[in-house]
């Protein structure tokens, strides 16, 4: 097994990611290291140019024959089962020649003067003694934390549920659409992503329909959705709301656009942070229960015929600093699923309307116990967040956003 792991959240995870490493089949690089394993702080101060760049691609390809991709990072919040909050997240499973070249997209990476073994990164030799280590503690939590799905399961139980999968898969054309790891090394790298969703985009006869984290829009795409609303193009459009954000920050950048995208005529919904799973059954990731609900799903329909699912959110930071990747396919039976997955997201037990009222003012409108409720104020939010919010929207750093 390989695994390549961007480096932006591993501080202080060195020695447990190297005693996995010392796995005679497990071998772990680190896209893009620090330099100073122990002062991210300090690596941004003096070598921020490089380090802000991100591999934010999420991709898993097993035996060159089936390939997972998608927005979903390796972490109980990305799979339902952390006690505080947990995200709404989408992949796409594909099979066939194209899985081959999403491993040609994977070594690009892995064999590319970016990535570092981690055993070059730590202070000593990490050995099997280690490796036991590290699994006996991992074992502990786990067994601690009552994680639901056992670490030995039914192996024929999982090969039926693999079946049924396959046997439920879509054929159609679909491309790779991804950003080459040497955007490190360029102060403005070419913006592979961001003009290839923006060239499709422009040739829309009737809907786009967009599930995205985080939204922050420049004048340039403003303006564009004025365009394509005056000539008849639906543009609906589902993000976090203040409550459902895991970054504030991000928020910010997209509060600064979000009345004048309103005014252009595009539909804005907000996800609550007490959404509910509804009508898709057991294929929403929307979270019930005592847990905080939050967006991470990045897709695109366009017209209901064709989709994009992969990493890209629609901020400056995707287009421009981070490395993204995704799968687009043609195909209008793909795409009413993902239609369904993306209109029960916008049901109003799940998410705030957000609109103009007679004054011109933002209303929130949503639905609590088959009754209408308006805010006429971020919703849900904490004092807290509303002023972090409004001092990002006033700093003017949209494009780091």
């Amino acid at each position: 097994m390989r695994a390549l792991l961007d480096d932006n959240t591993l501080e202080g995870r060195d020695s447990p990611i190297a005693a996995i490493d010392a796995h005679p089949n497990i071998e772990i690089r680190i896209f893009n290291p620090f330099a100073h394993r122990g002062s991210r702080l300090f690596g941004f101060l003096t070598d921020f140019d490089r380090v802000n760049h991100r591999m934010h691609n999420k991709l898993v390809v097993v035996d060159n024959a089936l390939a997972i991709v998608g927005g979903r990072n390796i972490g109980n919040h990305y799979f339902g089962v952390q006690t505080d909050a947990n995200f709404r997240d989408l992949d796409i499973a594909a099979a066939g020649p194209i899985v081959r070249e999403l491993s040609r997209v994977f070594d690009r990476f892995w064999n590319g003067d970016w990535s570092y073994p981690v055993s070059a990164l730590v202070d000593r030799t990490y050995t099997e003694e280690d490796l036991r280590e590290t699994v006996a503690t991992l074992r502990e939590f786990i067994s601690k934390e009552q994680y639901p799905y056992p670490l030995d399961e039914d192996v024929e139980s999982l090969r039926g549920q693999l079946k049924e999968i396959r046997d439920n898969f879509i054929w159609a054309p679909g491309q790779v659409i991804w950003d080459d790891p040497s955007i490190v090394e360029h102060e403005k790298p070419a913006a592979v992503m961001h003009e290839a969703l923006h060239r499709k985009i422009k040739t829309l006869q009737k809907e786009l329909l967009i599930e995205s984290a985080y939204f922050v829009v420049r004048e340039r795409a403003i303006e564009a959705a004025k365009k394509m609303v005056e000539r008849g193009v639906r543009i609906r459009i589902l993000t976090n709301s203040l409550a459902s954000n895991d970054v504030v920050a991000a928020h910010g950048g997209y509060a600064s656009g979000r009345k004048q995208l309103i005014e252009n005529g595009a539909e804005i919904y907000e996800l609550r942070p007490d959404a509910v799973s509804g009508t898709v059954k057991e294929k929403s990731l929307i979270i019930g229960g005592r847990s905080i609900a939050a967006l991470h799903t990045k897709a695109i329909v366009f017209d209901r015929e064709s989709v994009f699912v992969g990493s890209y959110n629609l901020d400056p930071r995707a287009a421009e600093i981070n490395t993204e990747m995704g799968l687009y396919v043609e195909s209008p039976e793909l795409a009413g699923q993902v239609v369904a997955y993306m209109d029960e997201g916008v049901l109003p037990q799940n998410s705030y309307r957000v609109q103009l009222d007679d004054d011109g003012d933002l209303v929130w409108i949503t639905e609590k116990d088959g009754r209408e409720v308006r805010y006429t104020n971020e919703p849900e939010s904490t004092l807290w967040q509303r002023l972090v919010s409004g001092f990002v929207m006033g700093l003017g750093i949209e494009d780091q956003l």
